[in-house]
């Protein structure tokens, strides 16, 4: 195995920070769990993430719209409504996600450790 080579493959370039910030943030994460489960209208996903500000969602929604994770679709009914849902590309997210979930899972009682030992300082 040529570590050398699997080491490059590693490193965040500052796109891959870019586009990891933008789809694994708070209120991303937030959205692709409700989105993951059946397709949402605007103000479904602010019911469902109460916290959310309108604003916030907006942008986040846009984001996700923007690299491909989410897509924006009229409905064709009167007034004209909008529905988000997650893209083939956005599903595609679901396992890593998960991984990084099982990772805190396991890892948090130590994690917790820490910050308490930190905060003692």
């Amino acid at each position: 195995m040529d570590t050398a080579h699997d080491h490059d493959e590693l490193r965040i370039s500052a796109p891959h920070r870019e586009l990891l910030d933008q789809v694994l943030d708070k209120w991303s994460l937030s959205i692709l769990n409700e989105l993951c489960e059946r397709p949402c209208r605007f103000n479904e996903l602010r019911r469902a993430i109460p916290a959310v500000t309108q604003k916030s969602l907006t942008s986040t929604l846009r984001r996700l719209e923007r690299n491909g994770i989410v897509e924006r679709v009229l409905l064709s009914s009167r007034p004209v409504a909008v529905e988000y849902r997650i893209t083939p590309l956005g599903k595609t997210l679901r396992d890593p996600v998960e991984v990084l979930l099982a990772w805190a899972a396991t890892n948090l009682p130590e994690i917790e450790r820490a910050r308490r030992t930190f905060d003692l300082e």
